[in-house]
């Protein structure tokens, strides 16, 4: 007898062994191997394969469709539509999963208090992630702020470049990248200086008291309205505002476009200027007279 034939007797030996020993309650594997039996599993697999391609099926389709709200429609996000549309796929996965097993008898409740706790576990390590997970999606779908919007959130002042679940990064003042976490922009003042197409400019220009102040209210309102960034409604309020210890005040309140806002408030300051100047109205400056205790008047002169 030669080595091959010697492996092929080993072998069958053993098979044998296996379908004839005592597995469970007296009954050996062959008698588990019936024609009844063989049916049944393959019905299971049968009806296994035909769960597990309809859970495929319908997750695809319902995160589809959940995904292409958000392209759809101008007014949803589609960052946050895309992020449900996952967690739904994958949640019509798991119960697909739980499918399964119970086609094959596997009692599932035990998994399902395991997943449980684990998710439980998961929830508790991951807590400050998640919170800006949550914060993120109140941002996407409530929309205190998009992206191109000047903000300023938690004294960071800048243009809003990135908003994701995690983060929102705004380009600041010097154009340096700044990651914001969403639990901090949703838990803080946001300020959206890109909200509306409107702001009202303000500025306090101080004039001689010598000065006639019609003329000078004059002055300062062509130098204002001039300007074509400069809006006439509402109505722009210049009035005398404070008798100062060396000027009288003109507040003025403008309005113009949110996009001209900062360089036409500094245009203006310089505009006005120029106007006084040439009008030969005087603006001046702060004085201040010191009087010593121990001198003499004519000193103190």
């Amino acid at each position: 007898m030669d080595e091959t034939e010697t492996i092929t007797d080993t072998a069958t030996g053993w098979i044998s062994n296996l379908f004839n020993t005592n597995i469970y309650n007296g009954k050996s594997l062959a008698d588990y191997l019936t024609f009844e039996a063989l049916v049944s599993l393959a019905g299971s697999v049968l009806s296994a394969v035909f769960i597990v391609v309809l859970g495929f099926i319908i997750a695809g389709m319902l995160g589809r469709r959940v995904r292409n709200l958000g392209q759809r429609h101008a007014s949803l996000d589609n960052t946050l539509f895309t992020f449900l549309g996952n967690i739904l796929r994958y949640v019509i996965l798991a119960f697909t999963a739980l499918f399964v097993l119970n086609t094959f008898g596997i009692q599932t409740t035990s998994i399902i208090a395991v997943i449980g706790a684990a998710g439980l576990a998961i929830g508790l390590a991951l807590q400050g992630t998640l919170s800006n997970v949550a914060a993120g999606v109140m941002i996407i779908l409530f929309r205190p702020l998009k992206l191109g919007d000047f903000v300023e959130i938690n004294d960071v002042v800048g243009t809003v470049k990135d908003i994701t679940l995690n983060y929102t990064e705004v380009a600041d003042l010097g154009n340096v990248k700044v990651v914001v976490p969403n639990s901090e922009v949703w838990g803080n003042t946001i300020k959206n200086y890109s909200a509306y197409e409107t702001r009202r400019a303000e500025w306090t220009f101080g004039v001689g008291y010598g000065v006639n102040l019609a003329e000078a209210e004059t002055v300062i309102r062509e130098a204002i309205l001039s300007d074509p960034r400069s809006h006439t409604d509402p109505e722009p309020f210049i009035q005398v505002n404070d008798l100062g210890s060396s000027s009288v005040d003109f507040l003025v309140r403008v309005w113009c476009a949110s996009s001209d806002y900062f360089q036409y408030q500094a245009d203006m300051k310089r505009k006005v200027k120029e106007a006084l100047d040439a009008a030969d109205i005087d603006i001046p400056f702060p004085t201040r007279t010191l009087v010593y205790a121990n001198s003499k008047p004519d000193d103190a002169a």
